[in-house]
């Protein structure tokens, strides 16, 4: 089961698929928190909802062999529910890990060199850490449910009458 679970194909691929998320995700955060004044969690939540446009398609596409599947709408769904526990994780789990950071240590900031932009080393490994585990769930939610079928969509549809 651990075995088929982290296969060294799937693995590979979510990561792959992951990491261009990832940093889509702090690239958009860090800009949207230079440009206007919104607070750390609006732009982790702004950067990971960015992201979110173009995980789905890059996920099916190249990970879990869900190309050829005819149940987009299904795996749509499933994948948002999925992604709104990924949010919350990430987007809480990196705010109250900055907040931590900030208590036990001073503000860390780096100047990149030749450069004005400074980088909050607190926020940036907060985020991070938090991503870090939005992968870990992700990618056994994912797996093992939004790109399988389990019979869930059909009892929500059910459920929702539709």
């Amino acid at each position: 089961m651990a075995g088929d679970l982290f296969n060294r194909r799937d693995v590979l691929a979510y990561f792959i698929v992951a990491a261009i998320g990832a940093t889509v995700q702090l690239i958009a955060g860090s800009l949207l928190q230079d440009w206007f004044q919104i607070s750390y969690k609006q732009a982790l939540l702004a950067g990971y909802l960015i992201a979110f446009a173009a995980g789905f398609f890059l996920t099916k596409l190249f990970a879990f062999n869900a190309r050829n599947s005819a149940q987009t709408k299904r795996e749509a769904v499933k994948f948002i529910l999925v992604s709104i526990v990924s949010c919350l994780i990430t987007v809480y789990g990196s705010a109250l890990l900055y907040d931590y950071s900030i208590h036990r240590v001073n503000q860390l900031v780096f100047t990149i060199p030749f450069s004005v932009k400074e980088v909050n080393i607190n926020k940036l490994l907060a985020q991070v850490a938090g991503m870090g585990a939005s992968f870990l769930n992700n990618y056994v939610l994912h797996k093992q449910f939004t790109f399988r079928n389990t019979g869930f969509y059909e009892r929500l549809k059910q459920l929702l009458n539709l």
